[in-house]
């Protein structure tokens, strides 16, 4: 059975509205929330950047149905020691509800801390190490390391009896197939069918068969699809770049400067966009196909209300 969630995008609302807006995806039959980790926005249309970790105590209180997932990048403005403390807290506290999905982050996000911003390869090594320092610490050892991130003496005292699992991202099938090897599981992002079935395939090659695969499924729906363009124009032109291109600029400035040559109808292929709710049926029945435990949708525009209710209502029914 796949398991569907409402992605909750704290670069485009106050958290006190994604905390309404989780408690209405689970009246509507929503069983998963996915969580995003920003200290910055994309750019400066979508205007908030809430404290995630804050954040998902409040909302996993508030919805106890709901399985939560954050996408978390350790090593650079998190040192790994207190994303394994952070997570076992709320591991502890809301048994078998919570996951870490693990990536190497954005410059946007993690350049604030005044550190250099490492090439990718670097970044991917300093991301083993940081998972590695987590599930020593989630067993209790007493960690001591030197490397990317440095660790002296740490123990983590207060545990969960289940230590999350740690789930990682991908976007190009090479990473995938690098995770494979070593992640509990696959995080990846709606792109065309082709595209996303090498990134499956791969993860699966590097290790990856049998384990959980969670796909984000950004979408625009509205009440026609001309306003579902528009809108989803407004807030997400800036996020269908390369991930060459993502990972590396600095500022919402720079997201804006860059995303202001893009088009309406350039975001095809990268938001799935329509008015037809049998369409998006038809979408998210190819994703399930392809062997995804987890779609977590992602409304880029901002009527979240009336894409929770009608999803509710039509969507969540036909695919389960």
């Amino acid at each position: 059975m796949t398991h569907i969630g409402y992605h909750a995008s704290h670069e485009q609302f106050k958290s006190s509205e994604l905390l309404r807006y989780v408690q209405q995806a689970e009246q509507a039959g929503f069983t998963h929330a996915l969580s995003s980790d920003h200290f910055h926005p994309w750019g400066e249309a979508q205007g908030q950047s809430g404290f995630a970790w804050s954040w998902l105590g409040a909302a996993m209180q508030a919805t106890p149905s709901l399985s939560y997932r954050v996408v978390n990048a350790p090593g650079d403005r998190y040192h790994p020691a207190i994303i394994a403390q952070a997570a076992a807290t709320l591991a502890e506290m809301f048994p078998n509800r919570f996951w870490i999905t693990v990536g190497s982050g954005q410059a946007l996000n993690e350049h604030i801390t005044g550190g250099k911003w490492l090439a990718k390869g670097d970044r991917n090594a300093r991301l083993k190490e940081c998972v590695d320092i987590m599930r020593a610490l989630w067993a209790g050892e007493t960690v001591n390391h030197k490397g990317f991130v440095c660790v002296e003496d740490a123990k983590l005292y207060s545990r969960p009896e289940i230590p999350p699992l740690i789930i990682g991202a991908a976007v190009t099938a090479k990473t995938a197939e690098w995770l494979g090897s070593w992640a509990d599981g696959l995080i990846t992002v709606s792109q065309p069918h082709d595209k996303l079935k090498e990134v499956v395939e791969a993860f699966q090659r590097g290790g990856g068969t049998g384990k959980p695969m969670l796909l984000k499924v950004q979408i625009s729906y509205d009440k026609t699809e001309d306003s579902a363009r528009q809108k989803a124009h407004q807030q997400w032109r800036n996020n269908i770049f390369k991930n060459t291109v993502m990972t590396e600029l600095r500022t919402p400035e720079q997201f804006d400067a860059v995303g202001q040559f893009v088009q309406p109808n350039e975001l095809d292929g990268h938001v799935r966009i329509s008015a037809d709710v049998n369409q998006h049926i038809g979408w998210l029945e190819q994703d399930i196909e392809l062997g995804f435990s987890e779609l977590l949708l992602h409304n880029v525009n901002r009527e979240q209300e009336q894409f929770i209710e009608i999803f509710g209502e039509k969507v969540l029914p036909a695919l389960q």
